[in-house]
């Protein structure tokens, strides 16, 4: 899926989420233990975050969304579906 305006880098990867959001907790804490680096966009605090993850999802407001080197994007991932994302970005080797 292309990025629809979501931000990115190419070192590692872009989370919008929230602080209560399990999911989210879930996913962070994947990338802290594989040590992937991210750029964490709090979707309660940060202008233009909603819009931007509603843009990607089609209408739906769902997180997180975890943007890739190449420009694609996850949402809601499960941990293996994140780790092969981060395995083909050349993020992570298994």
């Amino acid at each position: 899926m292309s990025n629809s305006g979501l931000q990115r880098r190419e070192d590692g990867v872009v989370v919008y989420g929230a602080l209560w959001c399990g999911d989210c907790v879930r996913s962070k804490a994947l990338l802290d233990r594989v040590s992937v680096p991210y750029t964490w966009i709090d979707t309660d605090a940060e202008p233009g975050a909603v819009d931007a993850i509603v843009t990607a999802n089609d209408g739906r407001r769902s997180i997180p969304v975890i943007v890739l080197p190449d420009g694609s994007h996850l949402t809601e991932p499960s941990d293996p579906e994140l780790r092969a994302a981060l395995t083909a970005n050349a993020l992570l080797r298994d």
